[in-house]
């Protein structure tokens, strides 16, 4: 099969859909590897890299999406993207479309067959494909919000670590799973006090059992949530529903509880944001401030590093990609319910679940559509 790999074009999004080290790999199993001109040149990745391995090099976008069976991204298609998708063409990315309705509606018209790095399982019930860009988001966010709570950033000029005789500030998290369980690893390293808050007791455990008393477990039902928010100098969103837009645990009105200067981080935003004042922004511009607290929600915050992330994605989403390229994509989904699980739309179907529940769709089941 012919493998295109784009240029992301979101503002500040500087990773690339594959490695050399994977162009390698599918140039070994008989595929051609089409890449854009300069396109991993942000991530460390050169030209000369990708042609050694066996790669050409493609001067426009446009030329890729005409050639390619398979377009392989980090990101979600962007509008000028969206068009050149042909019909029956794969689409390997990230997309999240329990939060974006004209993306949806723009994938249904290309008949395009999608699949969703973040709605593809495991055994175990997990995402592995989100599961590495959880983990470098859970740790940036926060990076990112020990850096806005400095003074010159508006925050409260608080060093979240603490000093000599000075204790540390007070991190919130909501949500123990992958982004939770990172942010908790750079948040106690810190010196911070840590408070993670999930609905799982069993979660809360293995939690426990891994950061011991540098963590206060949290269970979201036995708390007072107002009171804990109170209490935050950094707040972290990192709450998931699989392919579902993230429920709204944070309200404008418990803004008005938050110490002035104090910070939010919403990993939670690509999925709409588990704040109800969220909205995205960007690495050139990454917060806000409603009612004295600065809100940093940046939809693609691995992006900032792109060459560990980059990486780290290709770990996880190769050898889903060589199975697709190699059986084609009705094969390599019959055949792995866990990668059909990453189906969300095809041929002009929408085949996730809750993609179709939030936007008024009609469900069709994955395996109907191959």
């Amino acid at each position: 099969m012919k493998i295109g790999v784009p240029k992301e074009i979101k503002p500040q999004e500087h990773r690339i859909g594959l490695t050399p080290e994977s162009v390698k790999t599918l140039i070994s199993e008989g595929h051609e590897v089409l890449v854009e001109n300069n396109g991993g040149f942000e991530a460390g990745f050169e030209n000369d890299q990708y042609i050694s391995v066996g790669a050409k090099i493609v001067d426009k976008a446009e030329d890729i999406f005409n050639d390619a069976d398979i377009i392989v991204k980090v990101k979600e298609p962007q509008a000028g993207e969206v068009k050149m998708i042909r019909e029956n063409q794969i689409v390997y990315t990230y997309l999240h479309l329990a939060a974006a309705k004209e993306l949806t509606e723009g994938l249904v018209k290309s008949k395009g067959v999608c699949i969703a790095y973040e709605t593809v399982t495991d055994d175990n019930g997990r995402l592995p494909l989100l599961a590495p860009m959880s983990a470098v988001a859970g740790r940036m966010s926060v990076q990112a919000g020990a850096h806005c709570l400095e003074k010159n950033q508006n925050g409260r000029g608080l060093l979240l670590g603490g000093a000599p005789g000075v204790e540390g500030g007070t991190v919130v998290i909501l949500g123990g799973g992958v982004v939770g369980e990172n942010a908790a690893v750079i948040a106690t390293g810190m010196g911070a006090k840590v408070h993670i808050v999930d609905k799982s007791e069993a979660r809360l455990k293995q939690l426990v059992e891994m950061f011991g008393d540098k963590i206060i477990p949290e269970q979201s039902d036995k708390i007072d949530l107002n009171k804990l928010v109170a209490k935050a100098d950094l707040l972290i969103g990192g709450v998931l529903i699989p392919g579902a837009e993230a429920p709204k645990l944070i309200t404008k009105p418990m803004l008005k509880l938050m110490q002035r200067g104090s910070v939010i981080v919403d990993v939670a935003i690509d999925q709409g944001g588990c704040v109800e004042t969220s909205k995205p922004t960007t690495h050139g511009d990454p917060t806000y401030i409603i009612d004295d607290v600065i809100h940093y929600c940046v939809a693609n915050m691995p992006g900032g590093v792109p060459r560990t992330s980059t990486i780290a994605l290709n770990n996880a989403t190769l050898p889903h990609l060589v199975k697709i390229a190699n059986n084609g994509y009705a094969k390599a989904l019959s055949d792995d319910k866990h990668l059909l699980a990453g189906l969300n739309v095809c041929k002009g179907q929408v085949t996730y679940k809750a993609v179709a529940d939030v936007f008024g769709y009609d469900y069709v089941d994955p395996l109907k559509t191959l």
